[in-house]
């Protein structure tokens, strides 16, 4: 059957592209473009660029782009209608990582119903939406995207007659000639406004319909199990679905986020959820049609309704004299009244507008309850569940704010204060661990603040409590509901995260629940990571600040992997959260892990169940939280059905962790041993690598990283410092830049070579490993993970990219290095899995197929275009723009046709 259903899926992505690329054909013909129209892949015989000129050529990369994207779509829309399909054929548990797979485990283990529902309400779960530069298309052209797979869908729809058919391929045709007419790069550099905009448009118009539909699927997955309706008929039955952001919250290496663009993006969130929540009501209000001449009001509501009337006024008899038989309707009226003053700030008397969403919650519970007393279950569920499950996950803030910044900036900040207060020895920035420790103690034990407000100490003093104090002006005005977590990058030692108790408490903070977070990002950082978080658990001034059993830790992925390798980078994870959990557990404290995941694999990503599978048994809270980054925002939530799939794996996944709490076992000591020495000895082979004298010239010659410090993807440097070094570089141009010339060694380096010396030389170890392949929900996720990076490399490529580097005995070196890694990884891992790749992956090869002679005609352009770039630069100035904007092009085709950046 699995065969059949891939078979089926491949066909109808053959088949549904062929439509779609026809389509743009035509477009192409009419634009008087027939050269190009007939170079277009996967409809022509040949797509190999010869024969254009200069301006003809700009053109085909322009329309090869547009033509990956069209793939990417068709690819999404099949998925989407291949889950359909199985689930038909096969049923809700047939769906990897749903919730029917979820239920049926959990059925199959004698979980109870009632167990099984006590799960759910434990259930927070926070995708956090940041702006990193990831995202090679504009907004503009995004929103096209959107447009045109809703046509897609559309499309899927077997009763259309042929007029209306023909309508949809002509609305289809009408998007493509304004993509096509649109342009797909930007050419100025977005800023902070764009990307708040962006996040935001996901924030309001996706993920409140993206939750009505999670909740309809797990309802009907339980329905579906045969399981009581009781159980998940009340919102207070549901998970916790919030969202966090770091657009306008992210400063660290940031110089562009001011206190006042966070102030303004804590206002923009609570109005759009303000606005969010009056629809809703105006939506309720207008359906509660219910007359007290057919059922008598219950006497709570009669009595809510008219306290609120006599405290509305002149306003509440207003809202009574519009519905006087529908009392339901009054009330929501009276609700709209009370929530137009909170919108408008017209009025603080008490009962005439809501300072908190717990109190328009109380508000839908009374009224839920009123039409509950009168036998109106069905219609309580279908009108008011929604807007009560709306008001309990985005409330009256929308999204979480995160506030991050890095350790080093806030050593800084310290140092300008107390030199400001008059400290003769102020310089916190050179302390030894002992005396910055013992100064931060006995400073905690006073209230008192360094500075008379308004004084000024220095750049980096003066911006860090610029941006508390908008924390403390929103928090005396709405509450911490808006307010995530203040984040510390770089965290390395307890000393990182009580700096940030002397700035909540130099501006009155310190009383708030406002959580202090460690960022552990280098592999030193994640082995250190129990012991920083004991201490600071311990800490009196973290005690006395405790407002909950739950802390938060993050964790770095992309920094672990540019610091050791994919390998130790996973590993050192793996340990770090059992090790955390521990220390945790020892202070009565559970964990909400954050996970600074990419969207590449080298950067953690991946699909969601398998990633939560991966995660130790045991280390689950319930609370998790996880960055959705640039280009993944789209691909994961752009289109309602693809979002609402990606929240069930989410939530579904982290239920199955919750669960494992009641029997975590032991990762057996033979497995931990061996995975230890696998990652030993891949962290050996990495830095032969990273720390060889060559590898910066190399590095920089092989890839096309000078081209994407020079891009217009996103509102923040590529540089933390803009120092040139590796150390200063980010994650993410450091990644992209390898995707780009096809080494993708950053999601396989190092595995190779340590699988095959293990093999060798201790083969005990590696038969360990070769037994618990396929089992072992870690070492199955970290191997397919590295092997889907390892088939999307191409050595070909690569070896063309290393042509551009000068010094030909440090290439040929580096390259044997990498091209024996390469071969070792592939082999190892088809003898761990026991089986070809052709027999396991054979949609990862579809799909790699079908973009191969595209890339390659894109990738021979690129490196064409980057020499006579690099050329130009020195010796004809006024010739680099224009290639420029070709690459710029070319990186934006290439990323689309790979489906990834950094």
């Amino acid at each position: 059957m699995k065969d059949t259903h891939q078979n089926q899926e491949i066909d109808k992505t053959v088949k549904d592209l062929h439509f779609v690329m026809t389509c743009f054909q035509e477009v192409l013909l009419s634009l008087g473009e027939e050269k190009l129209a007939h170079q277009l892949p996967w409809i022509n015989e040949s797509s190999a660029i010869n024969g254009l000129v200069d301006d003809q050529e700009t053109k085909l990369i322009q329309a090869l782009s547009i033509s990956f994207q069209l793939l990417n779509m068709v690819e999404e829309n099949v998925a989407v209608q291949y889950k359909r399909q199985v689930e038909n054929d096969k049923g809700i548990s047939a769906i990897r990582g749903s919730w029917g797979e979820t239920f049926d485990q959990w059925k199959k283990q004698g979980r109870t119903e009632e167990e099984m529902a006590a799960v759910f309400p434990k259930l927070r779960i926070q995708p956090v939406l940041t702006a990193h530069p990831t995202e090679a298309k504009r907004v503009t052209v995004l929103e096209l995207h959107r447009e045109l797979y809703l046509l897609l869908v559309k499309n899927e729809n077997t009763t259309w007659s042929d007029t209306e058919r023909d309508q949809i391929r002509e609305s289809i045709k009408a998007l493509l000639e304004r993509l096509w007419r649109t342009g797909e790069v930007y050419l100025e550099k977005p800023d902070l406004y764009d990307e708040r905009n962006h996040v935001l448009h996901y924030f309001t118009h996706v993920f409140p319909q993206a939750l009505r539909e999670s909740d309809r699927r797990l309802r009907g997955s339980w329905k579906a199990m045969g399981f009581a309706p009781d159980y998940l008929s009340e919102p207070e039955q549901f998970p916790i679905l919030e969202f966090g952001s770091w657009v306008g919250g992210d400063r660290d290496g940031h110089p562009y986020v001011t206190a006042e663009f966070t102030e303004s993006t804590l206002g923009k969130h609570r109005d759009a959820a303000l606005q969010l929540l009056h629809q809703e009501l105006l939506k309720l209000a207008a359906s509660l049609s219910m007359s007290d001449v057919h059922q008598a009001m219950p006497p709570a509501l009669k009595e809510a309704i008219q306290a609120m009337a006599a405290a509305l006024g002149d306003t509440g008899a207003a809202a009574l004299a519009r519905n006087p038989r529908s009392p339901y309707r009054q009330f929501v009226n009276l609700m709209l009244a009370r929530l137009n003053n909170t919108q408008t700030n017209a009025t603080t008397e008490p009962g005439c507008y809501y300072p908190t969403a717990g109190d328009l919650q109380a508000d839908l519970t009374l009224l839920r309850q009123s039409i509950q007393d009168i036998g109106a279950q069905r219609i309580a569920q279908d009108l008011l569940f929604d807007v009560e499950r709306q008001v309990r996950c985005f409330g009256f803030h929308l999204v979480k704010l995160d506030i991050r910044q890095n350790s080093a900036y806030h050593e800084k900040a310290i140092r300008q204060i107390l030199q400001a207060a008059g400290f003769k020895d102020f310089d916190f920035v050179n302390w030894d661990m002992s005396k910055r420790l013992k100064f931060l103690n006995e400073e905690l034990k006073s209230k008192r603040p360094f500075l008379v407000m308004g004084d000024s100490c220095g750049p980096e003093a003066d911006k860090v409590l610029a941006y508390y104090r908008v924390l403390r002006r929103h928090v005396q005005r709405y509450g911490i509901d808006g307010i995530g977590s203040v984040i510390v990058s770089m965290t390395r030692d307890l000393t990182d995260l009580l700096v940030v108790y002397l700035f909540l408490r130099e501006v009155g903070l310190l009383d708030q629940p406002i959580p202090v977070v460690p960022l552990l990002e280098t592999i030193d950082d994640l082995q250190a990571g129990d012991k920083i978080l004991g201490a600071f658990l311990s800490h009196p001034v973290t005690v006395s600040r405790r407002h909950s059993n739950l802390q938060e830790v993050m964790l770095g992925y992309s920094d672990s992997n540019k610091d050791g390798g994919i390998l130790a980078s996973r590993w050192n994870i793996f340990k770090a959260e059992e090790k955390l959990s521990k220390a945790a557990a020892r202070h009565n404290m559970a964990l909400c892990f954050f996970h600074g995941r990419g969207g590449t694999i080298s950067r953690g990503g991946g699909k969601y169940h398998r990633f939560l599978d991966s995660m130790p048994a045991g280390s689950v809270s319930g609370a998790i939280k996880i960055t959705v980054q640039g280009e993944t925002i789209a691909q994961q939530f752009a289109n309602l059905k693809n979002a609402t799939y990606n929240l069930e794996m989410l939530l579904a996944g982290t239920a199955r962790q919750v669960m494992r709490l009641q029997d975590a076992p032991e990762l057996p000591a033979p497995l931990f041993e061996a995975m230890e020495q696998l990652t030993q000895r891949a962290q050996q082979t990495y830095p032969s690598l990273i720390d060889h004298s060559g590898f910066i010239p190399f590095y920089t010659q092989a890839t096309p990283i000078d081209v994407l410090e020079q891009s217009k993807i996103g509102s923040r440097p590529a540089r933390r410092t803009g120092t040139r070094s590796l150390a200063d570089l980010r994650a993410i141009p450091w990644v992209f830049s390898w995707n780009q010339a096809r080494f993708n060694l950053t999601g396989w380096y190092g595995v190779g070579t340590a699988l095959s010396e293990l093999q060798e030389q201790t083969p005990e170890p590696w038969g360990t490993l070769q037994a618990a392949a396929a089992d072992w929900p870690l070492l199955y996720y970290t191997l397919i993970e590295v092997e889907t990076s390892l088939l999307n490399s191409d050595p070909v490529i690569m070896a063309a990219f290393a042509e551009l580097v000068s010094e030909t005995d440090i290439r040929d070196e580096l390259m044997a290095l990498l091209f024996e890694d390469r071969a070792s990884g592939l082999r190892q891992i088809t003898e761990l899995f026991g089986s070809p790749v052709a027999d396991r992956r054979m949609s990862q090869l579809q799909n790699t197929a079908r973009r191969g002679k595209v890339l390659d005609n894109l990738h021979h352009l690129q490196l064409e275009y980057l020499k006579a770039w690099r050329a130009a630069k020195e010796t004809a100035p006024e010739m680099a723009g224009p290639l420029l904007k070709k690459l710029l092009l070319l990186t934006n085709g290439i990323a689309g046709g790979l489906k990834s950046t950094g």
